[in-house]
């Protein structure tokens, strides 16, 4: 049976999660696999996302990207949504690859949102593969 794959995409920067997308669905699809894609206002919505559709999918993309500003918001976003996605993988036993960019400004993030989204893409497969 084709396994189902699931990409959770933060629209909050929109330039830059299509790059996480479109690298992401070209591993994607080069391994044949189905991929749905729901879209979120921001990274935090992610996990609740991801938890709602444990039962329909075999993996999990989450994508987006967080800017480090001049409060310790960045701080507080990322730990709590990097910590949700580990404790959702392990908890249901399925690979959840993380896309999301952290970076200090939008010209690291544009830099590395060409490969994030493969990469996590590629995370997955290879845990769906040795699972």
């Amino acid at each position: 049976m084709k396994k189902k794959v699931l990409i959770v995409a933060s629209n909050f920067y929109k330039n830059i999660t299509r790059n996480l997308i479109n690298s992401s669905l070209i591993k994607l699809k080069s391994n044949k696999k189905n991929t749905t894609i729901i879209n979120v206002p921001g990274t935090f919505e992610i996990p609740v996302i991801i938890s709602k559709n444990l039962k329909r999918f075999d993996g999990f993309i989450a994508l987006g990207c967080v800017i480090k500003g001049q409060t310790p918001h960045f701080d507080f976003l990322c730990n709590a949504t990097f910590i949700s996605l580990s404790n959702l993988s392990i908890k249901s036993k399925k690979p959840i690859g993380n896309g999301i960019i952290t970076a200090l400004n939008m010209k690291q993030a544009i830099k590395r949102s060409n490969l994030k989204g493969k990469e996590a893409a590629n995370a997955v497969l290879e845990v769906i593969k040795n699972g």
